[in-house]
């Protein structure tokens, strides 16, 4: 692969008060030829996430066209399990629905947060969301005892599936607790109730490694092929193949895309999102600090 990187599409300003800063996780829905609405979450000044989005045309897609002025997942209510986050992952086509799974938080006493993961659900092509419960869909349990989030999910047939984060636990480092987390599968028949076999999908290459995050797969003709964040030092994003999307090979080697030299993703690259649109293949991610210096675009470029 050959990623050519475009640059950054869009940076937070911090003149909204939910949107102070980061546009974290990308997430492009498209509106037909070549327009799309890119859902991002934004932290408020409390650090909180929500989620919004902005709309452009890939033909110029430095230019805004359009940024909503509110986020349409906000925050819910006191003491449930998106209180202090509520991030987008992933969305599915439903019918004339959309499925809206996302990331929910909750801030920790003996440790920093605990996540697990939320469905909403559009009925008016995106613009807003209700949410299908004050609870999360997934959550701890035998399978998962820390926490869960990072959702990739997939109608394949008749069965949906789904490859997530999920912690295996923290650790101390250099006096700070350290989450540690891979990639895991579950499967469903309606997208809403989920089974979870405990499958591993992408564990740990080396003992540097401690974090596997947002998962992206695509299945091209019989080969599932999946983009994810990696960390060691700093997170790097990786690629991975598989016949059956249950056993995977990484093959990071090959993903195509690094860091700049200088500039806003010199330190790290994260949250990549690809996608189609007319016979190209396109890249959302994130850059340094985890999406605070903004969305940049990258198009992919079959080598010769």
């Amino acid at each position: 692969m050959n990623w050519v990187k475009k640059g950054v599409i869009f940076r937070p300003q911090g003149n909204r008060d939910w949107m102070v800063s980061h546009a974290a996780v990308p997430f492009a829905d498209g509106l037909g030829n070549s327009t799309f609405r890119v859902y991002f979450s934004g932290r408020d000044r409390f650090n909180r996430s929500q989620t919004g989005f902005l709309e452009i045309d890939l033909k110029e897609p430095a230019r805004v066209l359009r940024l909503h002025p509110d986020p349409i997942l906000p925050l819910g209510e006191l003491g449930t399990f998106d209180e202090s986050g509520a991030m987008l992952s992933w969305i599915v086509n439903q019918g004339e629905e959309k499925y809206f799974y996302y990331i929910g938080w909750n801030l920790g006493v003996t440790v920093p947060f605990r996540n697990a993961i939320g469905l909403a659900i559009s009925r008016d092509g995106g613009m807003t969301v209700q949410k299908y419960s004050q609870g999360p869909i997934l959550d701890r349990s035998i399978q998962d005892p820390f926490f869960l989030g990072s959702a990739c999910v997939m109608k394949d047939g008749e069965n949906w599936r789904m490859w997530y984060l999920s912690a295996m636990g923290w650790k101390k480092k250099s006096g700070k607790l350290r989450h540690e987390y891979l990639i895991k599968y579950a499967h469903s028949r309606d997208g809403i109730l989920w089974e979870r076999p405990g499958i591993v999908c992408l564990d740990f290459q080396s003992e540097e490694e401690y974090a596997i995050s947002r998962p992206c797969v695509l299945k091209d003709g019989g080969e599932y092929k999946m983009w994810y964040s990696y960390r060691g030092k700093s997170y790097r994003i990786g690629y991975a193949e598989s016949p059956d999307g249950l056993v995977w090979r990484r093959k990071d080697e090959e993903v195509g895309i690094d860091v700049s030299e200088t500039g806003w993703d010199s330190e790290m690259i994260e949250y990549p999102f690809v996608f189609d649109c007319q016979g190209q293949r396109y890249m959302l991610y994130n850059g340094n600090d985890y999406g605070r210096t903004g969305i940049g675009l990258a198009i992919w470029a079959p080598q010769t």
